[in-house]
């Protein structure tokens, strides 16, 4: 039998910072509700929906525009989950945006296709199987010969530096990235997501990973609720033939129409791996491109005396031997004055001929070593090692330079992890240069060096609006004193590039008269043509393969897809910019914006490597169509996939009967509205015409996708290509109609992370909460393209408020003692309103996918209504009616059902007695709530709260001794102040009010500045500016703008007042209420209940205006 202890290097893993529950009586309850209404959801296949079928409605009888609007549907989906682990809580808060829309759009009368594949194509699963092998060998099929000093440790990453192009859009760590935890072997990982030891030896096969995790995921989301589909479920790579079936159409059809090309193109590679590295290969640097430098040529004419001595016999005779620093700036080296080596790196001298030499880091030799600029591929030969301060003092040539021979000086801030490990100076325009050569000079002795070699003229190479030698203008501008002053230099060095490159203009060389931007080119080809510099690239940051192996650039023959295609890109731009409404749909302006960045820096993709699963590329099979190109419209294939098979793998037939060969690319060209059916298809495949038919039928229908939804982090890979992939393929009608980003998740107000415990999967989740308080915890998260906050307090509260609810609601059927008649015309009306109010709110923000803001209305207000309610009713000494009472449970459990189903099904079915699932039932229809009772409920809950705060200002002041005395513990009285008529001095506000509201848009015409710099004109600022807010808080809320600015209220205040009298008797424990009406600079008040006058001793009567009347306590 296995040895199952737990390793000591797995107990950390065990560790958990989230919450812990005491007790579960009540989540247990909820937790059963859910588990028999998925079963009964499952059995009844309530989510399993199918276009409108061609035997009723024979296709081209309408077109597929009348067909959608004669059968309202709704498409959506989330980025299908990769199979290389259990879903986590990050997961989840993606789906559930696709969860809440399908929910309120089932609710809206649309048949709703939510479903799911798994993505398994790539390195990932590949690559942790390989390690696996070797973990089982090292230490035994169940890991027993596995010993604590075993344990590697991961080397810190690297540093990452400042953007090297601003104009690129970069989201955080992303899908692949996240998909890693701290370095440990990979039998450990597995073992930290609860897969037994004794298991984890069957994951060395890569196929297992496809037949253990996909089941769990379904697992996991069924416990969750999703609203899948889950008849549409299909694993990628070749291990489905039929979705391989699928991509080897895409790719066929990608090449014919020119999309797809062969060449050579910089790409990141793993030498390792032998293969490019593309995102979903990566466990460090998704995201990460080729950055293209010009690398200079600065042949050596005079070597310092340490590096002669150095390099002694261990070059031939005759070799020329040259600094190459990359440089991003090639129009600027007319400026030259030095250039700079790192003292204390180590450099090698590389053979890049016969007679050619280079001095540059190794990690720059490697990635020279891929792109053609080495004698021989892949080979590098180090004639010999330099240290940086050996090579200080050596004179070299400075190509285009006004100085055609500088000397090489040191820089503490050269990086081998940047470039070549040498700098070229220009002081001129580069202020970290400018600062150094500054530094250089003034220090000579304490560098090492001569003052003159630092002290080379300074030329003016480019002119800006601001000067003609930029950088030393911005170094003294910002009072840079030394190079250690980096914050400084960045802001500096940001400056400098930006207004020299979109603002600059050459003033010297061939290009003299020209913009930066047209010149540069054409002075890097330049250089290149005269044989003074090469093309080089390297990553724009640190990459790191699943293999373990530091990613290069390789310039390769491969297949790749032209992204950046002007008219392509064009295309794409325009769906995008969406001005004539019938574009994409980003409901973020934040989104729209990252889509326009990324299709304006993104170009070729290699769409094929060798290693890894997947689909093998039609016309080459020594390829694989790599795991971010298999993954672009595969959402076509979720409206067919059931035709075409019954399982995960496509062992099993589908509802058409079709074999997987018979699949040929015309028949998904006719599935998929691209061409019409011909006798030949139907022959050449033998399929059915009916069946044909039907299966287009399923695609035309439910295309387009009606709402993508995923992390931003996809952006600028997967959701780009998505759209440019559609624009190519489809017909504009089926091109993807919305995408929704979402941001990062973060746990409890912290990044989500295994290795400090603060994580959780998504089972965890739904294990210690439960799905409905999952669920609204995901809503209440936040809904931006900023991160979001999953907090488990919200969770656990949550579990608290649906049983209680419930328990009440219970209770509430079975109550015979409600009140029944007509309802009153306070608590009762004014509750009805209420309630119609937040279902339209609630309504509102579903449509506009603020699921935040949705459950504040249907679940937080709504209970909020009621127990305002309850509490009215009681302090009336009245009971609740009855009609009301069952009103507020349907409509609870109706509006709260796209977030909380499971509850809303219990109640729905088994305390309201209906007999058909909540799940077909359609939102609520309710009147418009009346302005008039909302503004006279929001005056009863501030004037309750004034009341409050009014007793304990008027003990603040008693306490300091600035009235008479007033025992809060005695018997005691209250008076309103109640004016009947507004003061004067607010009449020309008033005017103001009306001239600038715009009563037909609801909106003012000026914005808030204009209008504050009005009202700070008029006087009486301090007093003026809360009466203009209360006025525009009034027409923003909808009361009649002639009412408001007629200087009337929406509801009548005596009244009102009149029937808040029992219930603030009993709430405030009052002996007498007295409410006097009051007019402006008059002593006298008429009692609203007697009509007699009183005279009034109160200081702050005067204080009370129409809508917000004063207090005054006494005892009595």
């Amino acid at each position: 039998m296995a040895d199952t202890t737990v390793p000591k290097a797995l107990e950390g893993l065990a560790i958990s910072k989230t919450k812990e529950l005491k007790g579960t009586e009540k989540r247990d309850t909820l937790i059963e509700i859910e588990k028999k209404y998925q079963s009964k959801w499952e059995e009844a296949g309530v989510f399993e929906v199918d276009a409108p079928p061609t035997s009723e409605i024979p296709l081209g009888s309408i077109s597929a525009e009348e067909l959608r609007e004669k059968f309202p549907k709704f498409f959506g989906t989330i980025a299908y989950p990769y199979m290389n682990g259990r879903l986590h809580a990050g997961h989840a808060f993606s789906f559930s945006k696709i969860e809440f829309f399908t929910g309120f759009a089932r609710m809206q009368g649309k048949r709703c296709l939510f479903p799911l594949g798994y993505h398994c194509t790539g390195l990932p699963i590949k690559a942790s199987a390989d390690k696996l092998v070797k973990e089982v060998e090292m230490f035994g099929q169940n890991f027993e010969r596995y010993k604590e000093e075993d344990e590697v440790e991961a080397a810190p990453a690297a540093a990452k530096g400042p953007k090297e192009d601003l104009s690129k859009f970069n989201a955080k760590k992303g899908k692949a990235a996240a998909k890693t935890v701290k370095a440990k072997y990979q039998w450990q990982i597995l073992n930290s997501v609860g897969i037994p030891l004794e298991e984890i030896h069957k994951f060395a096969d890569p196929q297992y990973w496809l037949q253990f995790f996909p089941p769990e995921c379904k697992k996991d989301l069924t416990n969750f609720g999703a609203r899948i589909d889950w008849r549409r479920q299909f694993v990628t790579t070749d291990a489905n033939p039929y979705y391989d079936a699928f991509v080897r159409w895409q790719m066929n059809r990608l090449k014919e129409l020119n999309k797809i090309k062969f060449g050579k193109r910089y790409t990141i590679y793993s030498i390792k791996d032998g293969q490019p590295c593309m995102d979903h290969d990566r466990s460090e640097g998704e995201g990460v491109l080729p950055q293209e430098y010009t690398a200079l040529k600065l042949k050596v004419l005079e070597w310092a005396p340490k590096a002669e001595e150095a390099l002694q016999g261990k070059l031939p005779e005759g070799a020329s031997v040259y600094l190459c620093p990359a440089t991003l700036r090639p129009e600027t080296m007319y400026g030259q004055t030095c250039c700079f080596v790192g003292p204390n790196l180590k450099y090698g001298v590389f053979k890049a001929s016969e007679k050619e030499y280079f001095v540059i880091t190794e990690r720059a030799a490697k990635n020279m070593a891929y792109q053609g600029i080495f004698a021989q591929e892949g080979v590098i030969e180090k004639a010999a090692d330099l240290v940086g301060s050996d090579i200080i003092g050596t004179l070299v040539n400075a190509p285009l330079s006004f100085h055609p021979q500088v000397r090489v000086l040191p820089m503490d801030t050269v990086l081998a992890t940047k470039g070549t490990g040498v700098v070229t100076s220009v002081p001129s325009d580069s202020p970290d240069d400018f600062a150094m050569v500054t530094e250089l000079a003034k220090k000579a002795d304490f560098y090492g060096i001569k003052k003159e070699w630092a002290e080379l003229e300074i030329f003016p190479i480019i002119q800006t609006p601001t000067s003609d030698l930029l950088a030393p203008y911005l170094v003294k501008k910002l009072k840079i004193a030394s190079p250690k002053d980096a914050k400084q230099l960045l802001e500096a060095k940001e400056l400098a590039y930006k207004e020299g490159f979109y603002q600059g203009v050459m003033k010297v060389g061939d290009y003299k008269g020209e913009k930066v931007e047209i010149a540069k080119p054409k002075v890097r080809e330049q250089l290149i043509k005269a044989g003074d510099a090469f093309a080089y690239s390297e990553p724009e940051n640190k990459v790191v393969s699943r293999s373990g192996d530091e990613c290069t650039v390789a310039l390769m023959d491969q297949w790749y897809l032209d992204y950046g295609e002007e008219a392509w890109r064009n295309t794409a731009l325009d769906y995008v910019a969406n001005e004539d409404g019938k574009g994409l749909n980003t409901y973020s302006p934040d989104t729209q914006h990252a889509f326009k960045g990324v299709l304006d820096w993104l170009r070729q993709w290699a769409c094929a490597r060798t290693y890894g699963l997947g689909s093998k590329l039609p016309w080459d099979h020594h390829f694989l169509v790599e795991s971010l190109s298999d993954s672009t419209i595969y959402m076509a294939y979720y409206t067919v996939a059931h035709w075409l098979h019954a399982d995960l793998f496509g062992r099993e037939k589908g509802k058409g009967n079709i074999e997987a060969s018979q699949m040929i690319d015309e028949v998904w060209d006719y599935i998929f509205c691209r061409t019409e059916l011909t006798d030949d298809v139907v022959s050449k495949s033998k399929i059915p015409k009916e069946t044909l038919q039907a299966m287009r039928r399923e695609f035309e229908y439910f295309y387009p996708l009606d709402l993508r939804v995923s992390g931003k982090d996809l952006i600028p890979n997967h959701l780009t290509f998505f759209l440019y992939n559609h624009i190519a393929l489809f017909p504009r009608e089926y091109w993807p109609r919305g995408v929704r980003a979402n941001g990062h998740l973060q746990l409890n107000g912290e990044k989500m992370s295994k290795s400090t415990g603060n994580f959780m999967t998504l089972d965890d989740v739904v294990k210690k909460y439960g799905a409905d308080a999952a669920r609204v915890a995901l809503a209440d998260a936040g809904d931006g393209i900023s991160d979001s906050n999953f907090v488990e307090d919200v969770a656990d509260n949550t579990i608290l408020r649906f049983y209680n609810n419930k328990e009440w609601i219970e209770e509430m059927i079975k109550d015979s003692n409600l009140r029944t008649g007509e309802l009153n015309s306070f608590q009762d009306a004014l509750f009805d309103n209420e309630m119609n109010g937040l279902v339209n709110e609630a309504r509102k923000h579903y449509e506009e996918t603020s699921y935040k803001l949705a459950l504040k209305a249907a679940h937080y207000d709504f209970l909020n209504a009621r127990d305002t309610y309850r509490e009215a009713c009681t302090a009336g000494g009245i009971p609740m009616h009855k009609d009301l009472v069952l009103k507020y449970i349907r409509l609870q459990a109706l509006i709260i059902s796209p977030i909380a189903p499971h509850w809303s099904e219990y109640i729905w079915m088994e305390v309201l007695g209906e007999k058909q699932s909540i799940q077909f039932a359609k939102f609520p229809e309710v009147p418009a709530a009346d302005p008039g009772l909302a503004a006279a409920r929001e005056y009863v809950r501030s004037t309750a709260s004034s009341i409050n705060s009014a007793e304990a200002a008027q003990l603040k002041k008693m306490a300091k001794g600035k009235q008479s005395e007033f025992d809060p513990k005695k018997p005691k009285k209250l008076t309103i102040f109640m004016a009947e008529n507004f003061p004067a001095w607010q009449t020309k506000y008033m005017e103001l009010i009306k001239e600038i509201w715009d009563p037909e848009t609801k909106t003012q015409k000026i914005d808030d500045k204009e209008l504050n710099s009005r009202i700070g004109k008029m006087g009486e600022m301090k007093k003026a500016m809360p009466f203009v807010q209360a006025l525009k808080k009034r027409l923003r809320d909808g009361e009649p703008a002639g009412a408001v600015l007629e200087r009337k209220l929406a509801f009548d205040e005596k009244t009102t007042l009149l029937a808040m009298v029992p219930g603030l008797k009993r709430t405030a424990g009052l002996e007498a209420i007295q409410i006097l009406g009051v007019q402006e600079g008059s002593k006298k008040g008429k009692d609203l209940n007697t009509g007699e006058e009183v005279d009034i001793t109160a200081p702050n009567a005067e204080a009370a205006v129409p809508g917000q009347p004063t207090f005054f306590f006494a005892n009595v």
